[in-house]
């Protein structure tokens, strides 16, 4: 029999980690030295690190454990939050977030998040900048119009071609590194395989959903965001929202949804059997949810095929 994980819990900001745990009740600097420190004081084999989504400020530390073969779980921030208000605890400070984080932890016992490749962590990095520099784009060339001084409308443009000169380096750079590993390369081939699927969407779902062909159906949509939870009570009846998962993922989801239902032939007459009875949204939302269970499945089976 295993012996039971010890959980410690880290709140994590910019400069420090706050620990709350068996031997570890310190805060440290949220640098490479402090995360050896803490490595160094866990339990030899049983230790299991939990901390909150935030953003990238725990991407050093959750690797680092990784590397140093500790198991670790992300957790959302939100669901710590509503533990710590039932359990009567109103209060947040670094040691009191630190706290619950260990308390969640042993009442909830969380999955440890899967240790990704160095391959993926390079290539979700990647993927990751180059949706920045196409935001700042969008924002550039919203700005342009309004501009009527022609040396600021010049300088606007230089900006534009130059994030247009990084973005396509940065493509390249991607493409570089899915042709370098044998899983992102069968994964990326196999996705680009679907009808409304190209280079975006598929490098979007290999860096925003690596679990994407190792998790259930339903567990693939929750992590997008389509999945529909129900929401009724006495007053009112019985209706399905859909909340949380990805955004990023799912944005991209989106657009492939509006090309597969044009172009894909199940996913054409699914949709538009829902139109005959659902507004847009609805309908849209359930064509995404299909799509990402479609495209699950399809990664799980080299057998199936989802283009026309």
């Amino acid at each position: 029999m295993s012996p039971s994980p010890v959980y410690i819990g880290v709140d994590v900001s910019k400069r420090t980690l706050e620990t709350q745990g068996p031997s570890l009740l310190h805060e440290y600097l949220n640098v490479p030295q402090g995360h050896a420190k803490i490595i160094k004081s866990l339990p030899q084999h049983d230790a299991h690190v939990v901390m909150e989504a935030t953003g990238d400020y725990q991407r050093g530390f959750v690797h680092a454990l990784h590397r140093a073969g500790i198991k670790v779980s992300v957790v959302n921030a939100r669901h710590v939050r509503d533990f710590a208000k039932s359990m009567g605890q109103n209060a947040k400070t670094d040691k009191i977030d630190a706290a619950m984080i260990a308390r969640y932890a042993s009442a909830k016992s969380p999955r440890p998040d899967p240790v990704p490749s160095e391959a993926q962590l390079r290539l979700t990095e990647m993927v990751c900048r180059r949706g920045q520099l196409v935001e700042a784009r969008v924002m550039e060339t919203n700005r342009l119009e309004h501009y009527y001084v022609p040396a600021v409308r010049k300088q606007a443009q230089a900006t534009i071609e130059f994030l247009n000169q990084k973005i396509a380096e940065l493509e390249k750079l991607i493409k570089s590194e899915i042709a370098s590993d044998e899983t992102l390369k069968m994964n990326f081939d196999r996705l680009c395989q679907a009808d409304g699927i190209g280079f975006i969407v598929a490098t979007a779902l290999l860096a925003y959903m690596p679990e994407l062909g190792k998790v259930g159906r339903k567990e693939a949509a929750a992590l997008l965001g389509v999945a529909p939870f129900i929401c009724e009570s006495a007053l009112r009846g019985r209706c399905r929202q859909i909340f949380g998962g990805r955004a990023a993922a799912r944005s991209v989801v989106y657009m492939a949804a509006l090309t597969a239902v044009r172009k894909n032939t199940i996913l054409k007459a699914f949709y538009k059997n829902l139109r005959a009875k659902k507004p847009f949204k609805v309908a849209i939302v359930a064509v995404m949810r299909k799509l990402i269970m479609l495209l699950n499945h399809m990664l799980k089976n080299p057998d199936f095929s989802l283009a026309s």
